[in-house]
């Protein structure tokens, strides 16, 4: 088996944060059975970390031309 890609933090307000609380997930390569990578199921705190990071970049971000 290959190492696991461990993808447990999400990326928050341009940095990669530990979720409010871990709740990992393995996920599995339905073709192998075999485990993959592991992930973080997010709550409802990192939910809104995420959208309220997201409302604070809004006005900038809408500003910026396509080409950008």
């Amino acid at each position: 088996m290959s190492t696991l890609l461990d993808k447990r933090k999400f990326y928050i307000d341009g940095q990669w944060v530990e979720p409010a609380t871990p709740n990992d997930l393995e996920v599995i390569d339905p073709s192998t059975e075999e485990p993959v990578a592991v992930i973080s199921l997010g709550n409802q705190a990192d939910t809104d970390a995420a959208v309220a990071a997201a409302r604070r970049a809004l006005p900038s971000w809408s500003r910026t031309a396509p080409a950008e």
